[in-house]
């Protein structure tokens, strides 16, 4: 069992996270997805680096969609106290856990049971997701230090592009501008090609993350 398991937390973004197998371990990697959203904002991340041009509005609407722990929702929430922040997910059981870990950290966030866009009846102006990705034809993939993890939160048909897929069409069909995306590098250029055609550009990419932007 992973040692964040048998803790009970994990660190994100200098924060302690409750995690239990219902939700996805944290990673560094994930931690980018805070980055450019302090950017978009205006905020710089990084000590001593001039901050740059702010391009969210006051008050931002950011949405975080499969949210799990809750720590990517609650860490922007922490870092832009003006922000107005939404998380949805489709299992109960990782909202709980998410819900425990804004209590923990006094984060005003409002929680969605969702399957990606379905119950989300507003246009947030950000949305960042770091959906399940993994595929399993994957001739490097360790099944085994995964296999304490929940498949629903790893694994995607498609190529792992199945569920990024369908929240880069939901967020299409809306005026949302900013597009948050965590995927493996290896699926980097085939996600760039399908967003465009959605209508977003590619604006940016930092170790797994994109951000596309709507021109």
């Amino acid at each position: 069992m992973p040692e964040a398991y048998i803790r009970g937390v994990q660190d994100f973004y200098g924060r302690d996270y409750i995690v239990t197998p219902d939700v996805l371990i944290p990673r560094p990697e994930t931690e980018q997805i805070i980055d450019m959203v302090l950017s978009l904002a205006g905020k710089s991340y990084l000590p001593g680096v001039k901050a740059p041009k702010k391009q969210l509005p006051d008050n931002p609407i950011i949405l975080d969609v499969g949210t799990g722990s809750g720590c990517i929702a609650i860490t922007i929430k922490k870092e832009l106290r003006d922000a107005k922040v939404y998380a949805s997910d489709i299992s109960e059981n990782a909202l709980q856990i998410a819900q425990k870990n804004a209590t923990k950290h006094s984060a005003s966030i409002n929680f969605i049971i969702s399957h990606l866009l379905d119950n989300v009846k507003f246009t947030p102006d950000v949305i960042v997701a770091n959906l399940p990705y993994v595929d399993e034809d994957w001739n490097w993939l360790n099944k085994e230090s995964l296999s304490y993890e929940p498949r629903i939160a790893l694994y995607a048909e498609d190529h792992g592009l199945a569920l990024i897929k369908e929240l880069v069409k939901q967020t299409a069909d809306r005026q949302t501008k900013y597009l948050i995306l965590e995927s493996d590098p290896c699926q980097h250029q085939e996600i760039i090609e399908y967003t465009k055609k959605a209508g977003f550009r590619h604006a940016k990419t930092r170790g797994y993350i994109l951000l596309f932007v709507r021109p």
